[in-house]
């Protein structure tokens, strides 16, 4: 049986699918090579990103080592925390940061808030060597850092009253207190005829249970050596011939003014007195002498009574100092100023007048009464 005739193969069609296939395979390709270029691209590009979020990792490491895991930086002042009553842990923290104690105080608050939560107890407190504020922060929050006894020591008061505040502090051990002044400094080992003005007025921080003889060894040395830096740096042609004397005459300035602009002034008019002989006749050495007996107001009886300590009727500096002084005063003792100022008097409106003749001096006196006076009638009026 004859077949029917075959079709001859459609050429355009077979021209149009290759053309297709190949089209595809070209756009295929375009795509492949489009993609390379990308991934390439981006490949370049990671490693930068990778470096950059390596050095931020690396930084952030450092900043919180830096705030939390470095050693505060104490200084010798600096060993004594204080926490104020309502004090609150931010507040601590940038208490410390303004003094370099910590870095980047924002990582120490951002720990505190997360992980600390108790409230701050008020005290005083020693600083461990080598403590950083991660440590610092976790025994405060557990309340196992020692708090301190502190006692307080004003400049101007006695050796007695020293004594009568030790022996009423409970958290100090009393050994040597009750002694007599003369067994007292033997104790010590300090070599000095009397205790008065050798012990340091200041603040003092002390674990509890402190002895009174490491209390006031620690306050004598203070003293000393205050004493003995001021005593190589005096100013030259001063009438003192120990440091006693210096001491001595640094207490009177002491129980004379408060005023810091004045102590310079104060010991100028003694320097000069004793220079010419004259007598220093100033009241605090009579209040002093008289111990006990005095009676909060000065008579001219008092004024007129011999003792060792009353420079209306002695020559000279007393035998020893007759209070505590401070560092300042000691300075302005060897340190006086440049002035031949031989009186002075109070104003009655703070602070003193300075005279260099008698003349002077009783003009200001009439002044100060004068201000008295007014002051006394104003306060009549007012009641």
């Amino acid at each position: 049986m004859p077949q029917p005739p075959r079709k001859a193969p459609n050429t355009n069609n077979s021209k149009k699918t290759t053309a297709k296939s190949s089209s595809k395979r070209s756009t295929h390709s375009r795509g492949a090579k489009t993609a390379g270029k990308h991934n390439q691209s981006l490949n370049k590009g990671f490693p930068w990103f990778k470096s950059i979020g390596l050095i931020l990792s690396i930084f952030f490491c450092i900043a919180v080592w830096q705030s939390l895991f470095r050693p505060i930086s104490i200084s010798e002042n600096g060993k004594i925390l204080q926490i104020k009553n309502g004090q609150t842990y931010s507040g601590l923290i940038n208490y410390m940061a303004q003094r370099d104690m910590v870095r980047f105080p924002l990582i120490v608050k951002t720990y505190q808030h997360i992980f600390i939560h108790n409230t701050l107890m008020a005290g005083a407190y020693e600083l461990p060597a080598g403590v950083n504020a991660y440590q610092l922060l976790n025994l405060l929050n557990r309340g196992e850092l020692a708090q301190l006894n502190r006692v307080l020591l004003v400049e101007g008061m006695t050796f007695n009253q020293l004594r009568k505040r030790l022996q009423a502090n409970d958290e100090v051990e009393k050994t040597v207190l009750d002694l007599p002044d003369a067994q007292l400094m033997a104790k010590l080992g300090i070599n000095e005829k009397s205790p008065e003005g050798w012990f340091a007025p200041d603040t003092y921080f002390f674990t509890a249970g402190v002895s009174d003889v490491d209390v006031l060894k620690l306050l004598y040395e203070k003293q000393k050596k205050i004493v003995s830096t001021e005593w190589k740096n005096r100013a030259p042609d001063l009438p003192y011939h120990t440091q006693n004397d210096a001491l001595t005459m640094a207490s009177i300035v002491e129980k004379e003014t408060g005023v810091d602009g004045e102590r310079a002034k104060v010991a100028a008019v003694f320097v000069n007195r004793l220079k010419q002989g004259m007598r220093l006749q100033t009241d605090p050495t009579v209040i002093y002498g008289l111990g006990d007996r005095y009676e909060g107001n000065i008579t001219r009886k008092d004024l007129e009574t011999p003792t060792l300590y009353n420079t209306y009727t002695i020559n000279g500096l007393p035998p020893t100092p007759i209070a505590m002084p401070g560092q300042a005063a000691i300075h302005a003792a060897l340190h006086p100023a440049k002035i031949d100022a031989l009186y002075f008097v109070a104003t009655g409106t703070g602070g003193h007048k300075f005279s260099n003749t008698l003349a002077e001096h009783n003009l200001a006196v009439q002044q100060y009464l004068q201000v008295m006076r007014a002051r006394k009638d104003t306060n009549s009026v007012g009641n």
